[in-house]
C-alpha cells in the first residue's frame, strides 16, 4: 500500500505540474483508523496528501459528473465501471478525464470492525500479510483481513480498473461467485415471497429517509428525484411509513437496472446499517441473467434498457 501511495502522489504531482489536469480527485487520510476521505488536489505540492489503503471505500465517480475542468481521478475497479456508464450517459467528457487506475484488494467494513470490538474504541489499525491488527487503550486483536472486507468486495468480479489511462500496481485476482457464501449475505433466492416481504419490511423499518444512499450513488443524478416530487406526490414525507420506505428503495433499485455496478456505496452510506446490498446484488444478477449484460465493462455495449427492442 505504501508503494501505491507513493506512485499515486508522484503521478498526481506530475499531472498538475505539467498542467495536464487542473484537479486530481483521490483520497486523503481520515481522522479515524481505517477511514480515508475524498480529497481534491489543485496544486502539485498538495499531492503529498494523497493516500491509498483499505479505507478508500468511496466511489469517486460520484464527483466527476459534468465537471468543466480537465481532471484526473484515482479509480479502483468499481469506480472505473461507474465511469464507463457515466461516459455512455454523457455525464462525463472522456477527453477531459485522466483515469489513474489502481487495482483493489477490497475495502474494510468498519461496521464489521465495530461489531467485533463491541463498543471498544479503536485507536490504531495495521494491515499486514492478510491480517488486520486492531489496537485500543486496553486491547489488541488480530483478525484475518477477509473477515473484515465489505460483502461487495468479497464477491467483486472486477477488482482491477476496466478503463484507465495510467495503471499503478499489479493486477489482483478477481473473486468468483463461490465467494458469496463467505460474505455472509442473505440467501435471497431461498426465501419464499412472504419471507422476502417480511425481511424487507423489517430492514426498511429502520430507514429515516435521509437519502444518503441516493447521494452516494454515482448513477443517481436525476435533476429531480421522484422522491422529491410534490406533483404528483409519490411518497409520504414521514419515514414512519414503512411501505413507502420499501417503495422508495424498490424504485431506486429499478432505476439503476443495467447501470449499477454493485459497488456498495449506497450500503456503506446508510447511517442505519440497512442491508441495501441484498437489493442491488439481486438486481445486477437479474440483469445479467435476463439480458446478459454486466454494467461498466464496455464502452461500446449499450445498456439493455437503452437498446432498441426487436418486435420480431
Amino acid at each position: 500500500m505504501r508503494e501505491l501511495t507513493g506512485a499515486i502522489q508522484e503521478t498526481a504531482e506530475r499531472l498538475l505540474r505539467d498542467k495536464e489536469v487542473e484537479l486530481v480527485v483521490g483520497f486523503a487520510a481520515g481522522s479515524l483508523p481505517l477511514r480515508n476521505t475524498p480529497c481534491f488536489i489543485r496544486r502539485p505540492h498538495e499531492a503529498q496528501n494523497l493516500v491509498w489503503g483499505y479505507g478508500c471505500e468511496n466511489n469517486l465517480a460520484v464527483f466527476l459528473r459534468r465537471r468543466p475542468e480537465k481532471l484526473a481521478v484515482v479509480a479502483k475497479g468499481c469506480d472505473s465501471r461507474s465511469i464507463v456508464e457515466l461516459i455512455k450517459e454523457n455525464q462525463i467528457n472522456r477527453e477531459k478525464l485522466v483515469i489513474i487506475g489502481v487495482p483493489c484488494r477490497g475495502m474494510i467494513d468498519r461496521r464489521k470492525v465495530n461489531r467485533l470490538l463491541a463498543g471498544k474504541e479503536l485507536l490504531e489499525a495495521e494491515v499486514n500479510d492478510g491480517q488486520v491488527r486492531l489496537k485500543g487503550r486496553d486491547f489488541q486483536e488480530t483478525v484475518l483481513l477477509e473477515q473484515l472486507l465489505h460483502d461487495s468486495c468479497l464477491t467483486c468480479p472486477h477488482p482491477n480498473p476496466v478503463l484507465y489511462d495510467i495503471l499503478l500496481g499489479e493486477p489482483v485476482p478477481a473473486k468468483g461467485a463461490d465467494s458469496r457464501s463467505k460474505a455472509g449475505e442473505v440467501d435471497w433466492e431461498a426465501k419464499a415471497p412472504a419471507e422476502k416481504r417480511a425481511y424487507l419490511f423489517a430492514e426498511l423499518s429502520r430507514c429515516i429517509r435521509c437519502y444518503a444512499c441516493r447521494q452516494a450513488c454515482p448513477m443517481c443524478f436525476c435533476e429531480e428525484c421522484f422522491a422529491d416530487c410534490s406533483v404528483p406526490e409519490w411518497l409520504s414525507r414521514s419515514s414512519l411509513n414503512v411501505q413507502d420506505n420499501v417503495f422508495f428503495q424498490a424504485v431506486r433499485v429499478i432505476h439503476l437496472a443495467g447501470r449499477c455496478v454493485d459497488c456498495g456505496a449506497c450500503d456503506r452510506a446508510c447511517p442505519m446499517g440497512i442491508n441495501l446490498h441484498v437489493l442491488t446484488s439481486k438486481m445486477t444478477k437479474d440483469v445479467q441473467e435476463v439480458f446478459g449484460y454486466t454494467a461498466g465493462v464496455s464502452l461500446e455495449e449499450k445498456p439493455p434498457l437503452a437498446a432498441p427492442i426487436s418486435l420480431t
